[in-house]
């Protein structure tokens, strides 16, 4: 599900989607979880301990190409 934050910022400066809950267990992050996720990139369900990792090379790869 996307969130509205994204919605909000310029064209040039589109976040990576931050997931609203984990990808494993399904369990809900908390606002203040959802940003460490978009600032550290990795964050650790606190449910079923899954390590969720955002990756950094797609955002790298799309500004290299012209």
């Amino acid at each position: 599900m996307e969130s509205d934050k994204n919605k909000n910022q310029p064209p040039g400066e589109m976040r990576a989607k931050t997931p609203d809950s984990c990808p494993h267990c399904g369990a809900p992050l908390s606002p203040w979880e959802q940003v460490l996720l978009s600032v550290d990139r990795a964050l650790m369900c606190k449910r079923c301990w899954y390590r969720i990792i955002l990756d950094v090379f797609d955002q790298e790869s799309k500004k290299d190409k012209p």
